[in-house]
């Protein structure tokens, strides 16, 4: 969409009209979008306990990415600075080269009911399995509603587990399908509809019955592809080494646990700000992602990169991204639905896509920084914008204040007052 060229450049109002005038917003979209705060106090204060405050988080977006042929808009909320430049830059680039492939796993969630002093465990595996049938049927009559919608309870499995101090837990795993939900009602509902017969059956009590955040049968994976006339930095650096480069960041990562964990929290820096943004659960898809990371024993990057054999830079990401488009605070947080709308996506699967795409353009986008010009450099106009605010410049003063401490080698908050007191006695 060519009416995004320069987006960064326009003003706050100049970005309200451009996406106003995107297809198929609703009409509640187009009053959030005027609202300066679109959570009221009476909404908020039934969504918490103990309420007292709105906290303010902005939101920005990421325009045009094209993932499988269909072009998208990812809405980002976040309180740090470059996120959203970075997301940007290499959203951008690789819409560019082709843009972003997904391959969506199946959306199931998973949910556990713990078992203990189970007597015969063998013997109790083999009873559970027996019913298997039938606990998935009373699993489904617990909340019939998702079973109308073509989801609902489709496996069972039974595992033993044993702890630090050797304790035997029996796990029954109930998988459901939670079509465009989260889930965790919907699971949670079932497990304790079942728990009971459960315990029955095994002769043994239940210590909990809750759904898991490790959602290991809801992954999703993007690739993308980057010719190397795209990669050059200036005229010193060459596509093809900073290619190599960036494989190199990326196998640092596989050797260093120092390492990946900041490449992966680079990807979550993309990632929990669309998340946010549209009102899914950022702690659950944290905690899943780093769990995943983690999946053969070692802790890995959630990014591979490599070269093909034309030469091209291709990257992948997969993680779990069990992602709700219904329920919860979708439904009722008016930012949450404006931030869905503005996507363009119609399903939690084309929202999944688009997450996960972001979390690829992060981390290409921090790699290519960091083995060209270092990170700093990207982040300092933002960084000095910060730092103005900071030391109390007023709207009309950033920019010429920003001008001064690009003059400066060392720039602190002692330095930024002196240049800000020497503006204000010029004018």
């Amino acid at each position: 969409m060519s009416h995004f060229k320069g987006f960064y450049k326009k003003t706050y109002l100049e970005r309200l009209h451009i996406l106003q005038e995107l297809p198929n917003l609703s009409e509640k979209t187009q009053h959030t979008l005027q609202e300066k705060c679109s959570l009221s106090y009476e909404t908020a204060n039934t969504i918490i306990e103990n309420f007292f405050h709105v906290y303010g988080i902005p939101m920005g977006i990421v325009p045009n990415i094209l993932i499988d042929g269909n072009i998208f808009h990812a809405p980002l909320a976040t309180e740090e600075p470059s996120v959203i430049a970075a997301a940007n830059f290499g959203a951008q680039l690789i819409t560019r080269s082709g843009g972003f492939t997904t391959i969506s796993h199946q959306r199931i969630m998973i949910g556990q009911i713990a078992l203990y002093h189970v007597n015969n465990i063998d013997n109790t595996i083999h009873k559970l399995m027996l019913h298997k049938d039938d606990l998935i049927k009373d699993a489904n009559l617990a909340y019939p509603s998702i079973v109308k919608r073509g989801g609902g309870a489709k496996d069972l499995r039974v595992e033993c587990k044993y702890s630090l101090d050797n304790t035997a837990f029996l796990i029954v795993y109930l998988l459901v399908d939670t079509q465009e939900a989260m889930g965790a009602n919907i699971l949670n509902t079932m497990l304790e509809a079942i728990t009971p017969k459960i315990e029955k059956l095994s002769h043994a009590p239940a210590l909990m019955s809750i759904l898991s955040n490790y959602a290991t049968e809801s992954l999703i994976s993007v690739s993308c592809q980057i010719p190397c006339a795209l990669l050059a930095k200036g005229e010193h650096t060459s596509g093809n080494t900073v290619r190599d480069h960036i494989i190199l960041a990326y196998q640092l990562a596989t050797a260093d646990v120092y390492r990946a964990t900041t490449h992966n929290k680079g990807i979550m820096n993309g990632i929990s700000a669309v998340v946010l943004a549209t009102g899914n659960d950022t702690r659950a898809i944290e905690a899943g992602a780093h769990a995943y990371a983690s999946h053969t024993g070692t802790y890995f990057p959630l990014t591979t990169w490599s070269k093909t054999e034309n030469g091209d830079l291709k990257g992948s990401i997969t993680l779990p991204l069990p992602i709700g488009f219904v329920g919860g605070s979708i439904s009722i947080h008016p930012s949450a639905q404006m931030a869905q709308n503005l996507s363009q996506t119609t399903s939690a699967k084309e929202l999944s896509s688009l997450i996960a795409s972001i979390g690829l353009a992060q981390n290409f986008s921090a790699l290519r920084a960091l083995v060209t010009d270092g990170i700093q450099k990207g982040h300092m106009a933002l960084q000095l914008k910060s730092l103005a605010l900071t030391v109390g410049a007023e709207l009309h003063e950033i920019e010429p204040l920003i001008q001064q401490l690009k003059q400066e080698k060392n720039i602190n908050q002692e330095i930024a007052k002196n240049y800000l007191e020497k503006l204000r006695q010029n004018i």
